[in-house]
């Protein structure tokens, strides 16, 4: 079975938008879609999923950084984050296992 959540994104903005819009963050699998997602926090955490929004970051143009070596041409670590909705009155308590 392939790991579809990685992470929990912990951000200020993140943490305001689950206290005022039920609204959760996660860094997933570049290869998952939305409906592996939704079933992978609805198992995870037992929740109601209403909907699943998701994004791809990083990956795109090479930069140019100067080094003692050389110069090295870098791209940014790709990711792909989601960004879940919750059903009303459904809470993940992400702050549990610290």
């Amino acid at each position: 079975m392939k790991r579809i959540i990685e992470k929990p994104i912990l951000t200020e903005k993140m943490t305001a938008q689950s206290e005022k819009l039920n609204r959760y963050g996660f860094v997933v699998s570049k290869d998952a879609n939305k409906i592996e997602i939704k079933n992978a926090v609805e198992k995870l955490y037992g929740v109601a999923v209403d909907s699943v929004n998701t994004m791809n970051y990083g990956g795109g143009k090479k930069k140019m950084k100067h080094t003692n070596k050389g110069v090295i041409y870098q791209r940014n670590k790709a990711y792909k984050k989601a960004i879940v909705t919750l059903a009303q009155g459904d809470i993940i308590d992400l702050y549990e296992n610290i």
